[in-house]
């Protein structure tokens, strides 16, 4: 397949500011030494896109097509590639480069190198007919896992991080998860395939999510605006109080909220992103409860397979995840969707006339 001096369809943010975006023809990429070229089958909006369309977030880098959520279809691969091959089934962090030598490279950390370039951040990404990554990001597909459930495999690997990594949720923990977004259910279904029991608490707009967190095997879910959570940690803890939470909503009244119902030396584990950078954060209790606060970024390689093999294991439940899809000449409307806040995962499909990237 030549596709050199080719054009291809791509969700374009042209410039800063709210909107600011639009489909455009633009050349397709090629693949450079150790470099991918991958034909997208689906994309997922993240919170993330959302920020940008609104322009609450400064594009270090515009034009810029969006979208780091992707799994596709190989059909280039650079002079330098070894691994991977034409017509692989793949998905992809999103680490496009680093610079190799700094500490956090040395230890595969890339999520904390200072001069990472990002797919769909700061390099050109998934939200097109075809997106370039990079042989070492690039993630083989079990036959099983179809393309829909692998576009969730970088949210997936940013709660393995957080769970596994930094925090490490252990058999029978009782945990709370603030927030019934996608990045709250799949912390989820983690959590109930380690064994946790687990909250998950929300408000009255929440409570379609809700009622999915329930099918997905929480133990209790709590609508903060109409129930007591105090009342049923305390039931579920015997007054003991929780071992962790993770919060997926990004909202600092939830987290103040929730601080009290930790027991004395537990660990809040901040997954969510909060619109703000500087939030009115309850520090007594942090200081008085000897309580540790902790932040979770992004994914690295070591929670990749990990994610991968809880998609193949049947541990992640893509029907009940993926609320809708829309081709990608109408993305605009797929915006909208997630913006309504009436979908949970809304993906986009880049060749939708592909029947081989429909599975």
């Amino acid at each position: 397949m030549d596709l050199k001096n080719k054009l291809m369809d791509a969700v374009v943010k042209t410039a800063d500011g709210y909107d600011h975006m639009e489909l455009k023809q633009i050349p397709v990429p090629q693949p450079q030494k150790d470099q991918v070229l991958i034909k997208t089958a689906y994309t997922g909006i993240c919170g993330t896109d959302i920020h940008t369309f609104k322009g609450e977030y400064a594009n270090s880098v515009t034009p810029l097509v969006l979208g780091h959520e992707f799994a596709g279809k190989v059909v280039a691969v650079g002079t330098d590639v070894k691994q991977i091959h034409v017509g692989d089934r793949v998905t992809s962090e999103t680490t496009l480069a680093t610079c190799g030598h700094c500490e956090y490279c040395q230890r595969h950390e890339y999520n904390l190198c200072p001069n990472r370039t990002g797919i769909g951040t700061k390099a050109n990404g998934s939200m097109a007919n075809y997106v370039i990554s990079r042989e070492e990001s690039v993630h083989l597909l079990p036959d099983n896992v179809s393309y829909k459930l692998a576009a969730m495999s970088e949210p997936l690997a940013c709660c393995v991080h957080a769970m596994y990594q930094m925090t490490q949720v252990k058999l029978q923990d009782k945990i709370l998860i603030i927030g019934p977004g996608p990045m709250g259910l799949l912390s989820l279904q983690i959590a109930k395939e380690i064994g946790a029991w687990t909250i998950v608490s929300g408000i009255n707009k929440d409570n379609d999510r809700l009622k999915i967190a329930q099918k997905l095997g929480a133990d209790a879910i709590v609508n903060t605006q109409e129930e007591d959570l105090q009342k049923v940690v305390d039931q579920a803890t015997n007054g003991h109080g929780l071992d962790k939470v993770y919060d997926c909503s990004g909202s600092i009244q939830a987290v103040n909220a929730a601080l009290p119902l930790l027991t004395k030396g537990g660990t809040m584990q901040q997954v969510g992103i909060f619109a703000k950078p500087v939030n009115p954060l309850d520090e007594n209790i942090i200081i008085q409860h000897e309580l540790t606060y902790h932040g979770s970024r992004s994914q690295n390689p070591l929670d990749w397979p990990v994610a991968v093999h809880l998609e193949a294991k049947g541990a992640i439940n893509a029907e009940q995840m993926i609320t809708k899809v829309f081709p990608l000449d109408h993305w605009r409307d797929a915006f909208q969707a997630m913006m309504d806040g009436k979908e949970l995962k809304v993906l986009i499909a880049s060749n939708p006339d592909d029947e081989d990237l429909q599975n």
